[in-house]
């Protein structure tokens, strides 16, 4: 007698985890060395001073210090920088 026997547990566990994309540290925000800033698909935001850039286009802190957000140009083509300034007192 033939039978196939259910193939359902092979042919699940394929779901993916979700990628929690945005802005992690507002502008103002006190950060450390090595905090994500902002996780990206493509290069949205521009690493400016002291933030440095992932693979994935992830920026993060080089510095302890405060974010500031920036933009250069006009229009559509304006540019938008994430800067990391260093707090007077080390450590923080």
């Amino acid at each position: 007698m033939a039978h196939k026997k259910a193939g359902g547990s092979t042919r699940n566990g394929r779901n993916s985890n979700p990628q929690y994309r945005g802005v992690k540290a507002y502008g103002g925000t006190a950060v450390t060395a090595g905090s994500i800033l902002i996780r990206q698909v493509g290069s949205s935001f521009l690493a400016g001073k002291n933030v440095g850039t992932g693979k994935d286009y992830t920026l993060f802190a080089l510095q302890n210090g405060a974010v500031q957000f920036s933009s250069l140009g006009r229009g559509s083509r304006r540019k938008k920088f994430v800067h990391i300034l260093p707090t007077g007192v080390p450590g923080t």
